[in-house]
């Protein structure tokens, strides 16, 4: 397990942070979105996709993992059972979305909501060569060696210039 960052912590020590970040990924995964502090949510994401990550594994080495990190087992089973399946195959990470809300209004701190991204995945067009515009239709003018009958309502562009 990676220890904590160095500098502040979000509660005061390192098993502090530990057990809110723990708490704070039981609560995303048990209502699929939370609106927490911008700094909660920016280190809660990385642990988050990598739980999920694990989830999608599915076998029981993952699932004994996710269960140490967050030790309530009807979290993980919802995790396992009904977040990971409804994950698109395609995606390849991002399973977290950060959206900022405002400021809090007793301490003017920054709300972000932190939801699950439960959408399929478009795939993005690669644009290694850009597509050719297509071009208007151009009018055919007769050729200046056949000149168009008299009685035709037909002129040639010299004839409008005259």
């Amino acid at each position: 397990m990676p220890k904590p960052t160095k500098g502040p912590r979000l509660g005061g020590s390192p098993a502090h942070e530990r057990l809110m970040l723990s708490n704070l990924a039981c609560a995303l995964f048990e209502n699929k979105a939370i609106t927490t502090t911008e700094a909660r949510a920016k280190r809660l994401q990385p642990l988050a996709e990598r739980l999920v990550t694990k989830a999608r594994r599915g076998d029981l080495h993952a699932r004994r993992q996710v269960l140490a990190r967050l030790r309530n087992k009807s979290v993980v089973a919802q995790l396992f059972e009904e977040i990971a399946p409804a994950i698109d195959s395609q995606r390849e990470g991002g399973y977290t979305r950060l959206v900022k809300v405002g400021n809090r209004r007793g301490d003017n701190a920054p709300l972000v909501e932190i939801s699950l991204v439960l959408e399929a995945v478009e795939k993005k067009k690669k644009a290694s060569a850009p597509a050719p515009k297509a071009e208007a239709p151009k009018k055919e003018e007769p050729k200046s060696e056949e000149a168009p009958a008299e009685g035709s309502k037909e002129e040639t562009t010299e004839e409008k210039a005259e």
